[in-house]
């Protein structure tokens, strides 16, 4: 944690200055571009600040915003965010440029949302898990095997209990402008074929730095750890970890098929990764730029959720095509395997079992 810490900080110091900027363009920037210009280009609101300033066409943009993630440029949750950021370039005329860095160039999840706690960093995707060590609340979306469908979570996430979900990281100097997808997750491994808990028993799972994905794994039998994503692939080319978990759409995109031959249709959990920004830079936005990403933030988010959704049969049988071996267990023995994971959750939280019970009620009406 000390290393990570000032790992964060020399990040921080290195670009402090440049949080919100000007520059030119509208593509992803490389890690070692910075944005010219200082904090007062984004406290100068009342220089076309007013509803009328849509009319007005900037030669470069007033307002530069770094946004930093862990996924690969052919991600689709990349491709939607170079449509958002095209979006927000566009409808602003030019006042808004998002230049996006993808794959950890900024630092790894838990730096960069570090970053954004110090106010060094303008944005992030941020994972569920990432995201819920400052809003609690938020690890309730990972119980094992809560969500059946992907319809059942959007009930949740758009309605009053996804809201409520996010309402503490005010609380760390964050705010978050819309729910994005990661999706249902998925195990892979090298060794053997999935079909029971008992498969899983003693193999040497990664999984991000998140604590319900750990409890899971452990009730399962399995021996799970951390890593970071980017080292992910290496680690699993050099049998470091015999699997992994990740939706399919990831598991896809990076490559995965080339180091791991089975894959377990499991749906153990669902993780979203949302759009969060430091409020240090939110609040030195005008009205009108914040409600211009919010909107499109909530657009390309949905757009976003639809190519997973719409992608996963297709990208799956390419991954079977590529020499996967697919298997679809029977959930009920995985489900019984974890129950101790919500005792255990219930117990550690005075508000999660009123909190779960709201959900599935939510989860109920929706199927």
């Amino acid at each position: 944690m000390k290393k990570r810490k000032v790992t964060a900080l020399l990040l921080a110091f290195a670009m402090v200055l440049t949080a919100v900027g000007c520059g030119g363009g509208n593509q992803a920037a490389s890690s070692d571009e910075a944005s010219t210009g200082s904090d007062d280009s984004a406290a100068a609101s009342d220089e076309g600040g007013d509803a009328e300033a849509s009319d007005t066409t900037y030669d470069k943009p007033e307002f530069t915003l770094k946004l930093g993630h862990s996924d690969t440029t052919s991600n689709l949750l990349h491709v939607s965010l170079e449509h958002f950021a095209d979006d927000v370039f566009e409808k602003s005329n030019g006042r808004v440029k998002i230049d996006l860095y993808a794959a950890e160039q900024l630092g790894s999840n838990a730096e960069m949302a570090e970053m954004l706690e110090m106010g060094s960093l303008d944005a992030m995707m941020m994972p569920q898990g990432q995201e819920a060590t400052y809003a609690p609340k938020l690890n309730a979306l990972g119980l094992p095997f809560l969500f059946p469908n992907y319809d059942a979570v959007y009930a949740v996430l758009d309605g009053e209990i996804g809201d409520e979900l996010v309402t503490d990281l005010a609380n760390r100097n964050m705010i978050q402008i819309a729910y994005w997808e990661n999706g249902l997750r998925q195990v892979t491994n090298s060794k053997t074929p999935i079909n029971a808990p008992e498969d899983l028993k003693g193999l040497k799972i990664r999984t991000p730095e998140d604590s319900m994905t750990l409890a899971i794994f452990n009730a399962l039998g399995a021996s799970p750890s951390p890593l970071a994503f980017s080292e992910l692939y290496l680690a699993l080319q050099q049998g470091t970890f015999d699997g992994q978990e990740n939706p399919v759409s990831n598991i896809h995109a990076n490559n995965f098929q080339d180091v791991q031959k089975y894959i377990a249709i499991t749906n153990h959990k669902y993780e979203c990764k949302n759009m969060i920004f430091s409020l240090t830079t939110w609040n030195k936005l005008p009205e009108e730029v914040q409600t211009l990403l919010t909107e499109s933030a909530k657009t390309f988010g949905d757009e976003h959720r639809k190519a997973i959704v719409n992608s996963s049969d297709t990208m799956l049988a390419e991954l079977e095509e590529a020499g996967m071996e697919v298997t679809n267990p029977d959930p009920a023995a995985f489900q019984a395997a974890t129950a101790s994971v919500y005792d255990d959750f219930y117990a550690e939280n005075d508000w999660a079992e009123d909190l779960v019970n709201r959900m599935k009620e939510v989860i109920g009406s929706a199927e």
